[in-house]
Protein backbone atom coordinates (compact mmCIF):
# COMPACT_ATOMS: atom_id res chain seq x y z
CA UNK A 1 0.00 0.00 0.00
CA UNK A 2 1.64 3.39 -1.38
CA UNK A 3 1.97 5.80 1.76
CA UNK A 4 0.45 9.75 2.50
CA UNK A 5 3.38 11.07 0.72
CA UNK A 6 3.33 8.75 -2.53
CA UNK A 7 -0.47 9.29 -2.67
CA UNK A 8 -0.05 13.28 -2.67
CA UNK A 9 2.47 12.70 -5.58
CA UNK A 10 0.57 10.83 -7.48
CA UNK A 11 -2.57 12.93 -6.85
CA UNK A 12 -0.79 15.91 -7.69
CA UNK A 13 0.40 14.30 -11.27
CA UNK A 14 -3.20 13.84 -11.78
CA UNK A 15 -4.27 17.07 -10.80
CA UNK A 16 -1.65 18.60 -13.30
CA UNK A 17 -2.59 16.39 -15.76
CA UNK A 18 -6.59 18.04 -16.05
CA UNK A 19 -5.24 21.21 -15.66
CA UNK A 20 -3.10 21.49 -18.35
CA UNK A 21 -6.58 20.62 -20.34
CA UNK A 22 -8.53 23.38 -18.98
CA UNK A 23 -5.73 25.87 -19.07
CA UNK A 24 -5.15 25.09 -22.74
CA UNK A 25 -9.14 25.42 -23.26
CA UNK A 26 -9.96 28.42 -21.58
CA UNK A 27 -10.47 31.10 -24.18
CA UNK A 28 -12.44 28.26 -26.66
CA UNK A 29 -11.47 27.19 -29.56
CA UNK A 30 -12.39 26.71 -33.18
CA UNK A 31 -12.27 23.38 -34.70
CA UNK A 32 -9.27 23.24 -36.61
CA UNK A 33 -7.51 24.53 -33.67
CA UNK A 34 -9.70 21.13 -31.58
CA UNK A 35 -8.43 18.79 -34.19
CA UNK A 36 -5.13 20.04 -35.12
CA UNK A 37 -3.70 22.92 -33.18
CA UNK A 38 -3.75 25.31 -36.07
CA UNK A 39 -0.88 23.01 -36.88
CA UNK A 40 1.50 25.26 -34.57
CA UNK A 41 3.15 23.04 -32.27
CA UNK A 42 6.80 22.34 -32.35
CA UNK A 43 8.27 18.68 -33.34
CA UNK A 44 9.66 17.98 -30.33
CA UNK A 45 6.31 18.51 -28.10
CA UNK A 46 4.83 16.27 -30.82
CA UNK A 47 7.49 13.28 -30.90
CA UNK A 48 7.30 13.36 -27.12
CA UNK A 49 3.62 12.90 -27.16
CA UNK A 50 3.58 10.31 -29.97
CA UNK A 51 6.49 8.66 -27.75
CA UNK A 52 3.99 8.42 -24.87
CA UNK A 53 1.27 6.73 -26.41
CA UNK A 54 3.67 3.79 -28.05
CA UNK A 55 4.07 3.17 -23.98
CA UNK A 56 0.76 1.97 -22.37
CA UNK A 57 0.05 0.63 -18.98
CA UNK A 58 0.03 -2.99 -21.15
CA UNK A 59 3.97 -2.60 -22.42
CA UNK A 60 4.76 -0.74 -19.03
CA UNK A 61 3.96 -4.36 -16.49
CA UNK A 62 3.60 -6.69 -19.21
CA UNK A 63 7.00 -6.52 -21.16
CA UNK A 64 9.22 -6.45 -17.56
CA UNK A 65 6.93 -9.43 -16.33
CA UNK A 66 7.46 -11.20 -20.10
CA UNK A 67 11.62 -10.66 -19.19
CA UNK A 68 10.92 -11.96 -15.62
CA UNK A 69 9.48 -15.03 -16.78
CA UNK A 70 11.35 -15.61 -20.08
CA UNK A 71 13.67 -13.05 -22.75
CA UNK A 72 14.22 -10.59 -24.22
CA UNK A 73 12.37 -12.18 -27.65
CA UNK A 74 9.80 -9.75 -27.70
CA UNK A 75 11.87 -6.61 -27.45
CA UNK A 76 12.82 -7.08 -31.26
CA UNK A 77 9.36 -5.53 -31.81
CA UNK A 78 11.07 -2.51 -31.01
CA UNK A 79 13.70 -2.77 -33.12
CA UNK A 80 12.09 -2.27 -36.56
CA UNK A 81 10.63 1.32 -35.43
CA UNK A 82 13.59 2.81 -37.20
CA UNK A 83 12.75 1.22 -40.19
CA UNK A 84 9.28 2.19 -39.93
CA UNK A 85 9.98 5.95 -39.29
CA UNK A 86 12.40 6.13 -42.20
CA UNK A 87 9.55 5.47 -44.23
CA UNK A 88 6.81 6.99 -42.62
CA UNK A 89 9.27 10.37 -43.30
CA UNK A 90 9.73 9.90 -46.74
CA UNK A 91 6.25 8.30 -47.66
CA UNK A 92 3.38 8.84 -45.15
CA UNK A 93 4.20 12.12 -43.56
CA UNK A 94 4.54 14.15 -46.67
CA UNK A 95 1.79 12.46 -47.95
CA UNK A 96 -1.10 13.27 -45.65
CA UNK A 97 0.32 17.10 -44.93
CA UNK A 98 0.32 17.70 -48.05
CA UNK A 99 -2.94 16.39 -48.31
CA UNK A 100 -4.65 19.16 -46.63
CA UNK A 101 -7.11 16.75 -44.85
CA UNK A 102 -7.18 16.01 -41.17
CA UNK A 103 -8.80 12.63 -41.48
CA UNK A 104 -6.39 10.01 -42.52
CA UNK A 105 -9.27 8.20 -43.64
CA UNK A 106 -10.85 10.82 -46.16
CA UNK A 107 -8.48 10.44 -49.38
CA UNK A 108 -9.53 6.53 -49.39
CA UNK A 109 -13.20 7.69 -50.48
CA UNK A 110 -10.89 9.87 -53.44
CA UNK A 111 -9.33 6.72 -54.38
CA UNK A 112 -11.45 3.75 -54.13
CA UNK A 113 -15.18 5.19 -53.09
CA UNK A 114 -16.96 6.13 -50.05
CA UNK A 115 -17.14 2.31 -48.52
CA UNK A 116 -13.18 2.36 -48.09
CA UNK A 117 -13.51 5.37 -45.96
CA UNK A 118 -16.58 4.22 -44.19
CA UNK A 119 -14.76 0.72 -43.55
CA UNK A 120 -11.56 2.28 -42.41
CA UNK A 121 -13.34 4.80 -39.61
CA UNK A 122 -15.12 2.33 -38.27
CA UNK A 123 -12.21 -0.04 -37.77
CA UNK A 124 -10.15 2.15 -36.14
CA UNK A 125 -13.14 3.52 -33.80
CA UNK A 126 -13.56 -0.43 -32.79
CA UNK A 127 -9.96 -1.25 -32.18
CA UNK A 128 -9.89 2.05 -29.86
CA UNK A 129 -12.41 1.54 -28.24
CA UNK A 130 -11.44 -1.83 -27.24
CA UNK A 131 -7.96 -0.55 -26.81
CA UNK A 132 -8.33 2.21 -24.12
CA UNK A 133 -10.68 0.10 -22.80
CA UNK A 134 -8.13 -2.53 -21.96
CA UNK A 135 -5.65 -0.20 -20.81
CA UNK A 136 -8.24 1.24 -18.34
CA UNK A 137 -9.06 -2.00 -17.02
CA UNK A 138 -5.16 -3.13 -16.97
CA UNK A 139 -4.19 -0.05 -14.84
CA UNK A 140 -7.34 -0.65 -12.85
CA UNK A 141 -6.18 -3.78 -11.82
CA UNK A 142 -2.27 -3.26 -11.26
CA UNK A 143 -2.95 0.20 -9.32
CA UNK A 144 -5.91 -0.45 -6.95
CA UNK A 145 -3.87 -2.94 -4.30
CA UNK A 146 -0.87 -0.26 -4.73
CA UNK A 147 -3.30 2.41 -3.77
CA UNK A 148 -5.79 1.03 -1.86
CA UNK A 149 -8.58 2.46 -4.30
CA UNK A 150 -11.12 0.37 -5.37
CA UNK A 151 -10.90 -1.37 -8.60
CA UNK A 152 -14.43 0.12 -10.00
CA UNK A 153 -12.95 3.21 -8.84
CA UNK A 154 -10.33 3.62 -10.09
CA UNK A 155 -11.45 2.72 -13.70
CA UNK A 156 -13.95 5.33 -13.88
CA UNK A 157 -11.78 8.19 -12.21
CA UNK A 158 -8.91 6.92 -15.02
CA UNK A 159 -11.55 6.93 -17.90
CA UNK A 160 -13.22 10.60 -16.27
CA UNK A 161 -9.78 12.36 -15.99
CA UNK A 162 -8.50 11.29 -19.76
CA UNK A 163 -12.39 12.54 -20.89
CA UNK A 164 -11.81 15.43 -19.07
CA UNK A 165 -8.69 17.05 -19.95
CA UNK A 166 -9.15 16.13 -23.81
CA UNK A 167 -13.08 17.55 -23.81
CA UNK A 168 -11.32 20.82 -22.60
CA UNK A 169 -8.61 21.79 -24.55
CA UNK A 170 -8.40 19.13 -27.42
CA UNK A 171 -5.13 17.94 -29.74
CA UNK A 172 -3.63 20.88 -27.84
CA UNK A 173 -4.31 19.33 -24.53
CA UNK A 174 -3.60 15.42 -25.64
CA UNK A 175 0.16 17.16 -27.23
CA UNK A 176 1.37 18.78 -24.04
CA UNK A 177 -0.11 16.90 -21.37
CA UNK A 178 1.54 13.83 -23.71
CA UNK A 179 5.06 15.85 -22.66
CA UNK A 180 4.39 15.61 -19.19
CA UNK A 181 3.32 11.92 -19.10
CA UNK A 182 6.54 11.12 -20.88
CA UNK A 183 8.59 12.96 -18.62
CA UNK A 184 7.19 11.21 -15.33
CA UNK A 185 6.77 7.78 -17.59
CA UNK A 186 10.83 8.15 -17.94
CA UNK A 187 10.81 9.37 -14.84
CA UNK A 188 9.22 6.51 -13.38
CA UNK A 189 11.07 3.83 -15.23
CA UNK A 190 14.49 5.19 -14.25
CA UNK A 191 13.98 5.38 -11.34
CA UNK A 192 13.23 2.11 -11.07
CA UNK A 193 16.10 1.05 -12.84
CA UNK A 194 18.21 2.75 -10.36
CA UNK A 195 16.66 1.18 -7.03
CA UNK A 196 16.93 -2.25 -8.43
CA UNK A 197 20.46 -1.89 -9.22
CA UNK A 198 21.38 -0.45 -6.26
CA UNK A 199 19.02 -2.93 -4.24
CA UNK A 200 20.73 -5.98 -5.96
CA UNK A 201 23.42 -7.65 -4.66
CA UNK A 202 26.34 -7.44 -6.57
CA UNK A 203 25.02 -4.82 -8.25
CA UNK A 204 24.70 -4.27 -12.30
CA UNK A 205 27.58 -6.90 -13.12
CA UNK A 206 25.66 -9.76 -10.72
CA UNK A 207 22.25 -8.63 -12.98
CA UNK A 208 24.18 -8.74 -16.44
CA UNK A 209 25.81 -12.40 -15.34
CA UNK A 210 22.48 -13.87 -13.59
CA UNK A 211 20.87 -13.14 -17.00
CA UNK A 212 23.70 -14.23 -19.07
CA UNK A 213 23.60 -17.37 -17.46
CA UNK A 214 19.89 -18.21 -17.88
CA UNK A 215 19.87 -17.12 -21.20
CA UNK A 216 17.31 -13.99 -19.80
CA UNK A 217 19.03 -11.59 -22.72
CA UNK A 218 18.07 -14.02 -25.63
CA UNK A 219 16.18 -12.57 -28.52
CA UNK A 220 14.83 -15.56 -29.96
CA UNK A 221 15.75 -17.97 -32.59
CA UNK A 222 16.78 -16.96 -35.89
CA UNK A 223 15.55 -20.03 -37.36
CA UNK A 224 13.39 -19.98 -40.40
CA UNK A 225 10.04 -21.29 -38.26
CA UNK A 226 7.41 -19.28 -39.08
CA UNK A 227 4.70 -21.03 -36.33
CA UNK A 228 7.05 -20.10 -33.69
CA UNK A 229 8.21 -16.63 -32.16
CA UNK A 230 11.38 -16.38 -33.20
CA UNK A 231 13.50 -13.47 -33.74
CA UNK A 232 12.31 -12.96 -37.74
CA UNK A 233 8.56 -13.33 -37.45
CA UNK A 234 9.03 -10.92 -33.99
CA UNK A 235 10.40 -8.21 -36.11
CA UNK A 236 8.21 -8.09 -39.59
CA UNK A 237 5.63 -8.62 -36.48
CA UNK A 238 6.61 -5.10 -35.52
CA UNK A 239 7.67 -3.94 -38.70
CA UNK A 240 4.17 -4.33 -39.84
CA UNK A 241 2.56 -3.10 -36.42
CA UNK A 242 5.08 0.41 -36.71
CA UNK A 243 3.98 0.84 -40.52
CA UNK A 244 0.80 0.76 -39.26
CA UNK A 245 0.68 3.24 -36.68
CA UNK A 246 2.65 5.63 -38.57
CA UNK A 247 1.08 4.95 -41.60
CA UNK A 248 -3.13 4.90 -41.04
CA UNK A 249 -3.27 5.28 -37.49
CA UNK A 250 -5.47 8.30 -36.81
CA UNK A 251 -4.24 9.54 -33.38
CA UNK A 252 -0.46 9.51 -34.75
CA UNK A 253 -1.42 10.84 -37.99
CA UNK A 254 -3.53 13.35 -36.36
CA UNK A 255 -0.43 14.80 -34.33
CA UNK A 256 1.93 14.92 -36.97
CA UNK A 257 -0.22 16.71 -38.33
CA UNK A 258 -0.47 19.43 -35.90
CA UNK A 259 3.31 20.41 -36.22
CA UNK A 260 3.90 23.85 -37.63
CA UNK A 261 5.90 22.28 -40.77
CA UNK A 262 7.28 19.24 -42.23
CA UNK A 263 10.83 19.53 -40.51
CA UNK A 264 9.10 19.58 -37.64
CA UNK A 265 6.70 16.41 -38.43
CA UNK A 266 9.96 14.39 -39.69
CA UNK A 267 11.55 15.68 -36.04
CA UNK A 268 8.26 14.51 -33.89
CA UNK A 269 8.53 10.64 -36.08
CA UNK A 270 12.46 10.13 -35.51
CA UNK A 271 12.28 11.13 -31.62
CA UNK A 272 9.12 8.86 -31.54
CA UNK A 273 10.87 6.30 -32.51
CA UNK A 274 14.40 6.88 -31.10
CA UNK A 275 13.32 7.06 -27.73
CA UNK A 276 10.52 3.67 -28.08
CA UNK A 277 13.97 1.33 -28.78
CA UNK A 278 15.97 2.85 -25.74
CA UNK A 279 13.21 2.77 -23.25
CA UNK A 280 11.82 -0.36 -24.21
CA UNK A 281 15.24 -1.94 -23.34
CA UNK A 282 15.34 -0.28 -20.04
CA UNK A 283 11.69 -1.86 -19.53
CA UNK A 284 13.28 -5.70 -20.14
CA UNK A 285 16.26 -4.96 -18.06
CA UNK A 286 14.23 -4.48 -15.37
CA UNK A 287 12.41 -7.44 -15.72
CA UNK A 288 16.05 -9.43 -16.00
CA UNK A 289 16.95 -6.92 -12.87
CA UNK A 290 13.76 -8.58 -11.29
CA UNK A 291 14.82 -11.78 -11.61
CA UNK A 292 18.25 -11.55 -10.50
CA UNK A 293 17.34 -9.50 -7.15
CA UNK A 294 14.42 -12.16 -5.99
CA UNK A 295 16.78 -15.09 -7.08
CA UNK A 296 19.17 -14.13 -4.22
CA UNK A 297 16.19 -12.72 -2.08
CA UNK A 298 13.38 -15.08 -2.87
CA UNK A 299 12.11 -14.31 0.72
CA UNK A 300 10.93 -10.99 -0.65
CA UNK A 301 8.77 -12.26 -3.13
CA UNK A 302 6.49 -13.17 -0.47
CA UNK A 303 3.57 -15.06 -2.46
CA UNK A 304 3.31 -13.48 -5.95
CA UNK A 305 3.60 -15.95 -7.94
CA UNK A 306 2.34 -14.76 -11.69
CA UNK A 307 5.67 -12.34 -13.44
CA UNK A 308 3.10 -9.89 -14.02
CA UNK A 309 2.65 -9.32 -10.94
CA UNK A 310 6.38 -9.25 -9.61
CA UNK A 311 7.27 -5.51 -10.90
CA UNK A 312 3.85 -4.01 -8.93
CA UNK A 313 5.20 -6.26 -5.84
CA UNK A 314 8.47 -4.81 -6.37
CA UNK A 315 6.94 -0.97 -6.73
CA UNK A 316 4.58 -1.68 -3.56
CA UNK A 317 7.73 -3.04 -0.78
CA UNK A 318 11.16 -1.71 -2.04
CA UNK A 319 10.70 1.69 -3.53
CA UNK A 320 11.60 4.51 -0.89
CA UNK A 321 8.81 6.57 0.52
CA UNK A 322 8.08 9.21 -2.42
CA UNK A 323 9.62 7.24 -5.37
CA UNK A 324 6.73 4.67 -5.47
CA UNK A 325 3.95 7.51 -5.82
CA UNK A 326 6.24 8.85 -9.18
CA UNK A 327 6.26 5.49 -10.75
CA UNK A 328 2.36 4.97 -10.10
CA UNK A 329 2.02 7.88 -11.91
CA UNK A 330 4.31 6.91 -14.38
CA UNK A 331 2.02 3.48 -15.02
CA UNK A 332 -0.62 6.17 -14.95
CA UNK A 333 0.95 8.13 -17.88
CA UNK A 334 1.28 5.36 -19.50
CA UNK A 335 -2.65 4.64 -19.74
CA UNK A 336 -4.13 8.39 -19.78
CA UNK A 337 -2.47 9.20 -23.07
CA UNK A 338 -5.90 9.79 -25.15
CA UNK A 339 -6.92 8.95 -28.30
CA UNK A 340 -10.94 10.37 -27.79
CA UNK A 341 -9.57 13.45 -29.73
CA UNK A 342 -8.60 11.28 -32.87
CA UNK A 343 -12.43 9.17 -32.28
CA UNK A 344 -14.48 12.73 -31.98
CA UNK A 345 -12.39 13.78 -35.13
CA UNK A 346 -13.14 11.03 -37.50
CA UNK A 347 -16.77 11.34 -35.80
CA UNK A 348 -17.44 14.93 -37.04
CA UNK A 349 -15.12 14.47 -40.42
CA UNK A 350 -15.74 11.32 -41.84
CA UNK A 351 -19.22 10.50 -40.02
CA UNK A 352 -20.96 13.96 -38.98
CA UNK A 353 -19.60 15.97 -42.18
CA UNK A 354 -19.87 13.45 -44.64
CA UNK A 355 -23.18 11.85 -44.13
CA UNK A 356 -25.20 14.39 -42.64
CA UNK A 357 -23.87 18.15 -41.99
CA UNK A 358 -21.39 18.97 -44.91
CA UNK A 359 -21.26 22.54 -44.36
CA UNK A 360 -21.91 23.10 -40.86
CA UNK A 361 -20.81 25.99 -39.20
CA UNK A 362 -18.45 26.82 -36.70
CA UNK A 363 -20.84 26.31 -33.51
CA UNK A 364 -22.45 22.85 -34.57
CA UNK A 365 -19.29 21.47 -35.18
CA UNK A 366 -17.77 22.49 -31.65
CA UNK A 367 -20.67 20.87 -30.43
CA UNK A 368 -20.55 17.45 -32.43
CA UNK A 369 -16.66 17.39 -31.31
CA UNK A 370 -17.62 17.86 -27.91
CA UNK A 371 -19.64 15.23 -27.39
CA UNK A 372 -18.36 12.54 -29.40
CA UNK A 373 -15.21 13.27 -27.06
CA UNK A 374 -17.79 12.56 -24.06
CA UNK A 375 -19.42 9.34 -26.00
CA UNK A 376 -16.18 7.92 -26.89
CA UNK A 377 -15.19 8.26 -22.99
CA UNK A 378 -17.99 7.14 -21.26
CA UNK A 379 -17.73 3.84 -23.93
CA UNK A 380 -14.06 3.14 -22.80
CA UNK A 381 -15.33 3.15 -19.55
CA UNK A 382 -18.18 1.62 -19.90
CA UNK A 383 -15.83 -1.66 -21.45
CA UNK A 384 -13.37 -1.41 -19.01
CA UNK A 385 -16.09 -1.51 -16.29
CA UNK A 386 -17.69 -4.70 -18.40
CA UNK A 387 -14.43 -6.54 -18.21
CA UNK A 388 -14.40 -6.37 -14.36
CA UNK A 389 -17.82 -8.02 -15.01
CA UNK A 390 -17.53 -10.81 -17.55
CA UNK A 391 -17.36 -14.50 -16.75
CA UNK A 392 -17.05 -15.78 -20.39
CA UNK A 393 -14.54 -15.03 -23.08
CA UNK A 394 -16.68 -12.44 -25.31
CA UNK A 395 -14.55 -9.31 -24.61
CA UNK A 396 -11.80 -10.78 -25.66
CA UNK A 397 -13.33 -12.47 -29.00
CA UNK A 398 -14.54 -8.69 -29.87
CA UNK A 399 -10.89 -7.22 -29.20
CA UNK A 400 -9.70 -10.16 -31.10
CA UNK A 401 -11.87 -9.27 -33.83
CA UNK A 402 -11.39 -5.35 -33.69
CA UNK A 403 -7.93 -6.44 -34.55
CA UNK A 404 -8.68 -8.71 -37.74
CA UNK A 405 -10.37 -6.02 -39.39
CA UNK A 406 -8.30 -3.36 -38.44
CA UNK A 407 -5.40 -5.38 -39.99
CA UNK A 408 -6.87 -4.72 -43.50
CA UNK A 409 -6.44 -1.19 -43.45
CA UNK A 410 -2.40 -0.63 -44.31
CA UNK A 411 -2.92 -2.97 -47.08
CA UNK A 412 -5.51 -0.99 -48.76
CA UNK A 413 -3.54 2.21 -47.88
CA UNK A 414 -0.36 0.80 -49.60
CA UNK A 415 -2.56 -0.46 -52.66
CA UNK A 416 -4.03 3.16 -53.12
CA UNK A 417 -0.75 4.41 -52.97
CA UNK A 418 1.58 2.18 -54.80
CA UNK A 419 -0.65 1.58 -57.24
CA UNK A 420 -2.36 4.19 -59.65
CA UNK A 421 -4.37 1.99 -61.48
CA UNK A 422 -5.42 0.01 -58.40
CA UNK A 423 -9.19 1.11 -58.44
CA UNK A 424 -12.88 0.92 -56.51
CA UNK A 425 -13.07 -2.59 -58.03
CA UNK A 426 -9.56 -3.91 -57.21
CA UNK A 427 -9.65 -2.43 -53.45
CA UNK A 428 -13.16 -3.94 -52.86
CA UNK A 429 -11.82 -7.50 -54.47
CA UNK A 430 -8.42 -7.14 -51.81
CA UNK A 431 -10.25 -6.24 -48.85
CA UNK A 432 -12.42 -9.46 -49.23
CA UNK A 433 -9.84 -11.74 -50.21
CA UNK A 434 -8.03 -10.18 -47.45
CA UNK A 435 -10.30 -10.45 -45.03
CA UNK A 436 -11.14 -13.66 -45.61
CA UNK A 437 -6.86 -14.69 -45.34
CA UNK A 438 -7.37 -12.85 -41.99
CA UNK A 439 -9.93 -14.61 -40.66
CA UNK A 440 -9.17 -17.75 -40.96
CA UNK A 441 -5.24 -17.01 -39.47
CA UNK A 442 -7.02 -15.80 -36.35
CA UNK A 443 -9.65 -18.36 -35.98
CA UNK A 444 -7.76 -20.41 -33.07
CA UNK A 445 -7.72 -17.17 -31.18
CA UNK A 446 -11.78 -16.67 -31.42
CA UNK A 447 -12.66 -20.09 -31.38
CA UNK A 448 -12.44 -23.81 -31.37
CA UNK A 449 -10.70 -25.14 -34.56
CA UNK A 450 -9.74 -28.60 -35.94
CA UNK A 451 -6.11 -29.32 -35.93
CA UNK A 452 -6.53 -29.78 -39.63
CA UNK A 453 -7.77 -26.43 -40.56
CA UNK A 454 -5.65 -24.21 -37.98
CA UNK A 455 -3.60 -22.00 -39.43
CA UNK A 456 0.39 -23.33 -39.30
CA UNK A 457 1.90 -19.74 -38.93
CA UNK A 458 2.38 -17.94 -35.53
CA UNK A 459 -0.45 -15.61 -34.47
CA UNK A 460 2.13 -12.40 -34.72
CA UNK A 461 1.98 -12.83 -38.55
CA UNK A 462 -1.61 -12.43 -39.29
CA UNK A 463 -0.94 -8.66 -39.74
CA UNK A 464 1.97 -9.31 -42.27
CA UNK A 465 0.54 -11.81 -44.27
CA UNK A 466 -3.39 -10.12 -44.34
CA UNK A 467 -1.56 -6.31 -45.40
CA UNK A 468 0.53 -8.13 -48.26
CA UNK A 469 -2.55 -10.71 -49.42
CA UNK A 470 -4.59 -7.57 -49.99
CA UNK A 471 -2.50 -5.36 -51.60
CA UNK A 472 -0.83 -8.30 -53.97
CA UNK A 473 -4.81 -9.01 -55.05
CA UNK A 474 -5.59 -5.63 -55.82
CA UNK A 475 -2.29 -5.18 -57.60
CA UNK A 476 -3.32 -8.41 -59.59
CA UNK A 477 -6.90 -7.07 -60.13
CA UNK A 478 -5.73 -3.76 -60.80
CA UNK A 479 -3.51 -5.30 -63.51
CA UNK A 480 -5.60 -7.83 -65.10
CA UNK A 481 -8.53 -5.03 -65.31
CA UNK A 482 -5.59 -2.41 -66.98
CA UNK A 483 -5.03 -4.93 -69.62
CA UNK A 484 -8.88 -5.77 -70.83
CA UNK A 485 -8.72 -9.68 -69.11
Amino acid sequence: MLSSLDLIVLVAYLTAVVGIGLWLGRHGETPDEYMSAGRSLPGWAVGLSMFGSYVSSISFLANPGKAYADNWNPFVFSLATPIAAAIAVKWFMPFYRHSGEISAYEHLEHRFGPWARTYAVVCFLLYQMARMGTVIYLLALAVAPLTGWHIYATIAVTGTLMTIYTLAGGIKAVVWTGVLQSAVLVAGTLMCLGAIIVQTPGGLSEIVETGAAHHKFALGSFGPSLAQPTFWVVFFFGLFTHLTNFGIDQSYVQRYLTARDDREAAKSIWITALLYMPVAAIFFFIGTGLFSFYRLQPELLDTVKAPDKVFPHFIATQLPLGAAGLVVAAIFAASMDSNLNSMATLTFCDVYQRYFRPRAGQRESMVVLYLSTFFWGAASIAIALYMMTREDEALEAWWNLAGVFSGGVLGLFLLGLICRRADNVAGAIGVVVGAIVIVWMSLPMLVTVPEELRNPLHAYLTIVVGTLTIFLVGLAVAQIRARGL
